[in-house]
């Protein structure tokens, strides 16, 4: 038995919100694959670019003065900190761009010796590091290498791995993610000396 329509209507009518329904139904999937994979790319953008954070900021170490390092961020020469804020693309203290996470905080310098130790006592300047260089005697003043990573401690190991944070809560899990260390070591150069 078939139903009769009213009067003045036609089938279109009957199916009025129809497609609200069906868009709310598509809309949902679609925008989670969207912004998944904007915060995908994110993440993919701070794991190449922390790479480059601390190339740059090993660059520029290994032919700044170090006077006056002590290796705590506050106390720190303010060409250590320059370079630091210069790293993370800043001229100020703060994160990089896009990703909070990686701050100039994070940039962890150490200068080595040529067994691959922290240089002990650290030379006066960089004319005594080559004095210290040249003699066997102080070989564990040295500094042969400077080391950089991004780390959440001082020692550039896997424990001090830096979390990655979504930006978008919905994918909070991702939290669980650990930005790889991304350490470079590099010979040391004039280490900021200036023949005179």
């Amino acid at each position: 038995m078939k139903t009769a329509l009213p009067r003045g209507r036609s089938t279109p009518t009957r199916q009025r919100g129809v497609t609200a329904v069906e868009m709310s139904l598509v809309a949902i999937p679609f925008f989670l694959m969207l912004l998944g994979a904007i915060e995908f790319g994110r993440l993919m953008y701070v794991w190449t670019t922390v790479q480059e954070v601390t190339r740059n900021a090993a660059r520029q170490v290994v032919i700044t003065d170090f006077t006056g390092f002590t290796g705590d961020p506050a106390d720190d020469p303010a060409v250590i900190a320059s370079i630091k804020n210069s790293a993370v693309f800043k001229t100020t203290p703060g994160g990089l761009p896009g990703a909070p996470e990686v701050t100039n905080a994070r940039i962890n310098i150490r200068y080595l010796n040529a067994s691959g130790g922290l240089s002990s006592p650290l030379p006066s300047d960089p004319a005594d590091n080559i004095a210290a260089c040249l003699t066997l005697l102080r070989a564990d003043a040295c500094i042969r290498y400077v080391e950089v990573c991004v780390s959440t401690d001082a020692t550039c190991s896997s424990s001090g791995a830096v979390s990655f944070s979504p930006l978008i809560s919905f994918f909070a899990s991702l939290s669980s993610l650990k930005i790889p260390l991304s350490t470079v070591r590099m010979p040391a150069e004039s280490l900021g000396f200036v023949p005179g």
